[in-house]
């Protein structure tokens, strides 16, 4: 069994995303120390100035999402070709360099480069590599796989909220920057002594001259053999165009969760970052349970896909309409369950299932979409908070994902009665 073979590039796999689920928002967590440390009066809440230092760290976020953007793509059709182990190897030692310019920079444009190149190791370096390299190690259920990355990200998101507070509050808030750097030399130490599955089979090929049909091009070509009609442009299309969607709401909701607690529900910090908190909680319980359903129950990645977004959809309307702390805190749990445990990686697999492919290829496609809204969330959150304040900024954040969570309901159910005209059967 693969699974057991492989167990150290899994276990290497799933510890970088551990740490990515830090490096995803450390910017936003530590936003104030950051901008203070850039050289901005963060003293006065309500001055033009404080305003200026948060949307300087939004702007930092943004070239995280950019970076991601510009990347993934090449990423994954040079994973393809170079194997994934060099891939993560490269992802570590970049995470490294980009943590310790976040721990001593004082300039925000410096913060913005390491943000940028953040945003590179994590897609054109990890992603291209990293969500090939676990489904490959564990081909009886890839799906759980994909979604198992999500459960060490989202760990990393419920705990690390809660250490930026205490941390702060005890005055050692570099202490929050300084873990993940520790983490990132262990996860460079994993990729070194890791086996993984691509590359093994690749030298393999390699000392047959090339003779012995590739097994990666032998399941493309079995997956592809089980359509009826080969997918439209439009769908092809579509499955790529979900990551944009899922990636805007997960990227909005994690991001400025925490915001919208202090300056919309009048929360305390503490209260605020436990928000943050619960919705990681609610992806992980998420993940848990839709990891069961596609493995053991064998649910379709397009049903799990529909469910999120409709319920992700019910979920963002009772954080924007019902004003009670109380239902905030359930509705959040909800978000956390439905649009990040799992929606995205669970994409992926949807994306493979009617684009048979190179996994590295499409990964890299898949990936681009997201990164497009990886940037595109925080530059909107930085223009409107310089346009009307840090409250209507993420209140008006939060419609625009309720209308992206609409979209993704209308894409999914358009997808569902695509498979069954391409595969004959219903996908429900």
């Amino acid at each position: 069994m693969k699974a057991k073979k492989y167990l150290w590039s899994i276990i290497c796999v799933y510890f970088c995303y551990l740490t990515h689920g830090i490096q995803a928002i450390i910017l936003s967590q530590n936003n104030v120390n950051f901008a203070k440390q850039w050289g901005f009066n963060m003293s006065d809440p309500q001055s033009a100035a404080y305003a200026a230092g948060l949307a300087a760290v939004s702007t930092a976020v943004a070239w995280t999402g950019f970076g991601k953007f510009v990347s993934v793509w090449i990423g994954g059709e040079i994973s393809d070709r170079v194997g994934r182990k060099k891939l993560m190897i490269g992802g570590a030692a970049l995470y490294i360099i980009c943590f310790l310019g976040f721990l001593f920079t004082k300039s925000a444009l410096v913060a913005s480069v390491c943000g940028f190149a953040s945003g590179v190791a994590t897609s054109g370096f990890w992603d291209a590599s990293g969500y090939p390299a676990v489904q490959e190690a564990y081909p009886a259920a890839p799906g759980s796989a994909l979604v198992g990355i999500k459960f060490f990200v989202s760990l990393s998101g419920m705990v690390y909220p809660l250490l930026v507070v205490h941390n702060a509050n005890s005055g050692n808030w570099k202490l929050n920057v300084m873990i993940p750097v520790v983490m990132s030399i262990i996860c460079l130490v994993l990729a070194i002594i890791a086996p993984f599955v691509y590359d093994d089979q690749k030298k393999a090929a390699e000392g047959n001259d090339g003779k012995s049909k590739d097994a990666v091009q032998a399941e493309i070509d079995a997956a592809k053999a089980a359509m009826l009609t080969k997918p439209s442009k439009f769908v092809v299309f579509l499955v790529m165009f979900y990551a944009f969607l899922c990636m805007a709401i997960m990227y909005g909701a994690q991001q400025y969760t925490k915001a919208f607690g202090l300056s919309v529900c009048g929360l305390s910090e503490m209260q605020a970052a436990g928000m943050t908190s619960i919705y990681t909680i609610g992806s992980i319980c998420a993940v848990l349970f839709w990891a069961f359903m596609m493995a053991k129950l064998k649910w379709s990645p397009l049903k799990v896909v529909l469910i999120d977004s409709i319920c992700t959809a019910v979920a963002l309307a009772g954080v924007l309409f019902i004003h009670q702390v109380a239902i905030i805190y359930i509705a959040i749990a909800m978000l956390g369950f439905f649009a990040a445990g799992g929606a995205l990686q669970t994409g992926l697999a949807v994306v493979q299932l009617f684009n048979p492919g190179p996994k590295g290829r499409n990964t890299g496609i898949y990936y681009t979409f997201m990164g497009a809204a990886s940037y595109l969330i925080p530059v909107v959150a930085a223009q409107l908070t310089k346009a009307s304040g840090e409250a209507n900024a993420v209140y008006s954040l939060m419609i625009m994902l309720l209308v992206f969570a609409i979209l993704a309901i209308l894409s999914s159910l358009y997808l569902v009665a695509q498979h069954k005209k391409i595969f004959g059967k219903s996908a429900l």
